[in-house]
């Protein structure tokens, strides 16, 4: 594919390395020399400086052939411009990052694809609805939603509690025969490699483990480990970004109780108006006193989403030590999430990370409804609509000529999640939930085809 991204700071830059990896065609256009620079230097890339609203500059990156261009400036006005201007140049498919979510809430009544924008995507909104999900999944270290929980990914650690420690899969499945979870990926205690787990693979103390859960088997999955999906309701958040606003917002409005720790003082009382359902803090998170006087000790979870990704993780760690249930550190370092079970802190996300989630699907074959990829884990999840010409269509699964490092975790069908073992059909019109390691990717691409 040709790519053309517009904006070469944090979000487009990491897209831009990680569909470089993919062999795809890219253009990376910006007005600072020196983020091109750096680009030009440490990726396989064409770099263009200039400002991406200019006609002549999209005509130089050979906009007219383009099969999508994704703008990310900082500028949310830039990137909408760039799409409309894109689109009307020629190119097949744009992606706008937005910062006002209002219109995503409201993108069916503007029509934005009429605009010429055929997708908003806010990465401060997407770790905020991230921070609701690990929080409604508080056993859990990762967790990601098919189809709005028809099938749910949830991740942890085994603990020396866990049943089926030391037995195959083929063995737990026959031990827990009517369960509603199934494991998809493992990467074993100390190693930063990827297992995609067949019937005789074993399930080792330390893993971490990542399952496909159908309707219930959460709950199942926390009996049989030991965990505990505790009930949150006293949350206290550091940081009053976009993402501590709305993180702030949407569960006050859920009936969480929040505080939210803001340093700046007029920000603190702009949130204090904006938010009156929370109680907002001025102060600095970093103050150990300050956090002991308001009570952290008596708080279910602690989220540190500030501009700093060391101070999250190190006010993180002092709300561990002070015995809070659930913490999650908002990071900028992609190279932190290989620590972040080492050192203690339950989740890290990265907005990176899940802005580039978010886009990737346009860019996998077959028809990709959604996709995420595993937090540290050189793995991917993708859900695939089956078509009549799949070449799945109408076989079990067990007679499928599927990879062995990819790996069916559940099937969608009619808004029920199944978990889908090698008697499933599948049939057309199913959504498909496949875990896979890159280098099966492409031949799982064609299968959906």
């Amino acid at each position: 594919m040709k790519i053309i991204i517009a904006g070469a700071g944090e979000v487009g830059f990491h897209l831009a390395k990680l569909l470089s990896y993919e062999s795809q065609e890219i253009t990376l256009i910006d007005t600072n020399k020196e983020s091109l620079n750096y680009a030009d230097n440490h990726l396989d890339i064409k770099v263009i400086k200039g400002d991406a609203t200019s006609i002549s500059i999209l005509k130089e990156a050979r906009v007219k052939t383009s099969d999508l261009l994704i703008a990310v400036t900082s500028s949310e006005t830039t990137n909408i411009t760039v799409s409309v201007l894109a689109k009307q140049l020629g190119a097949k498919r744009t992606i706008a990052r937005i910062s006002n979510t209002e219109f995503i809430s409201h993108k069916d009544e503007i029509e934005f694809t009429k605009l010429g924008i055929d997708e908003l995507i806010s990465p401060e909104a997407l770790a905020a609805s991230e921070i609701e999900l690990l929080l409604d999944q508080s056993a859990f270290n990762d967790s990601y939603e098919f189809e709005d929980g028809a099938l749910t990914m949830v991740a942890l650690n085994l603990s020396s509690t866990a049943l089926f420690v030391g037995k195959t899969v083929k063995e737990a499945a026959q031990i827990f025969s009517e369960i509603h979870f199934v494991p998809i990926a493992i990467q074993r205690f100390g190693t930063q490699f990827t297992i995609i787990p067949r019937g005789d693979t074993k399930l080792k103390r330390g893993d971490n483990v990542v399952f496909i859960t159908s309707e219930g088997g959460a709950e199942e999955l926390c009996k049989v480990t030991g965990k505990t999906n505790k009930d949150i309701k006293n949350v206290m958040i550091l940081g009053g970004s976009k993402i501590g606003f709305k993180a702030t917002r949407d569960l006050s409005n859920r009936g969480f109780n929040v505080k939210l720790i803001e340093k700046d003082k007029e920000r603190s009382f702009e949130l204090a108006d904006l938010i009156p359902q929370a109680l907002v803090i001025n102060g600095d998170g970093r103050n150990v006193d300050l956090l002991d006087e308001e009570s952290i000790e008596e708080m279910d979870a602690f989220i540190s989403v500030t501009g700093n990704s060391e101070t999250n993780i190190m006010s993180c760690l002092v709300a561990k030590s002070k015995g809070v249930a659930k913490t999650i550190a908002l990071v900028e370092n992609m190279d932190y999430f290989e620590l972040s079970h080492s050192i203690g802190i339950d989740t890290l996300i990265n907005k990176k990370l899940l802005a580039a989630n978010n886009i990737f699907r346009y860019i996998r074959k077959g028809e990709v409804v959604a996709m995420t990829k595993l937090n540290n884990m050189n793995a991917e999840l993708l859900e695939f609509v089956v078509k009549p010409t799949s070449n799945i269509c109408n076989e079990l699964i067990k007679e499928i000529d599927f990879p062995r490092s990819a790996i069916i975790g559940g099937v969608i069908r009619n808004g029920k999640g199944l978990i889908a073992l090698g008697d499933f059909k599948i049939q057309e019109g199913d959504r498909v939930v496949v875990c896979c390691l890159p280098k099966s990717i492409k031949k799982v691409e064609k299968l959906f085809l």
